[in-house]
């Protein structure tokens, strides 16, 4: 069967086009495009993707209004029933305010907009998000954001160690985000919410393709054995 695959759309998305360009380039097939206000998802999706951008213009907190659109209730509904759902940037805030990831994602602790290349080291590589890549990998991935900084509390965050559910790490932790945390997994490991873009690292002529490695580990995740 082929990779289906869905992106949602939020007023203020900006980031929903790189992301079905990057997963047609690695899946060969165009994700469906799904609107914030559609009631409904379509069945059979292998993967749906929350992309950055500033929903609702990032009013009362980033991802809160996007939160309760009416798609986030079929979102949740497949995330129950183990369909795999990537958050990145605001996606991660949008599963962050809908309660599908613990956590919060707070200002910058520079209070400045950070865009650039982000080192990171891959904590978690047997979540089938990350399989492509090895334990303790260091990788290099755009961020821009300026609501990044990861928030939970002492025992969260002690979950989320003891649980192996630290995805991605920042070697170079200039948002403030709490234990250079950089992408977190949902218990069952099938929502993974990131800061950092993967989908604008899959082309060697934007400047790398660690990002593709992610996109790549969903698909073959995916494969019969």
């Amino acid at each position: 069967m082929p990779f289906s695959a869905a992106v949602v759309t939020f007023p203020g998305s900006n980031c929903d086009r790189d992301m079905a360009v990057a997963l047609e380039s690695v899946t060969g097939r165009a994700p469906l495009r799904l609107w914030h206000g559609d009631a409904e998802l379509p069945g059979g999706l292998d993967l749906i993707a929350l992309p950055g951008g500033f929903s609702y213009g990032d009013y009362l907190r980033s991802g809160a209004m996007a939160a309760r659109s009416p798609i986030l209730k079929g979102v949740a509904s497949a995330a129950n029933a183990g369909v795999p759902v990537l958050g990145v940037c605001n996606g991660f805030q949008v599963l962050t305010e809908s309660g599908l990831l613990p956590g919060a994602l707070m200002r910058n602790k520079n209070m400045h907009f950070i865009c650039r290349d982000m080192p990171l080291r891959v904590e978690n590589a047997a979540s089938r998000f990350t399989t492509g890549y090895a334990a303790g990998q260091e990788i290099t991935i755009p961020v821009a954001h300026h609501d990044g900084n990861f928030f939970a509390d002492d025992e969260t965050l002690d979950r989320l160690e003891g649980d192996g559910r630290v995805a991605f790490r920042y070697l170079d932790n200039s948002n403030g985000s709490r234990r250079d945390i950089a992408g977190i997994l949902s218990p069952a490991g099938n929502v993974l919410g990131m800061m950092p873009h993967p989908e604008r690292a899959v082309d060697a002529a934007h400047g790398g393709t660690d990002g593709r490695i992610l996109f790549e580990s969903i698909l073959n995740a995916l494969a019969p054995a």
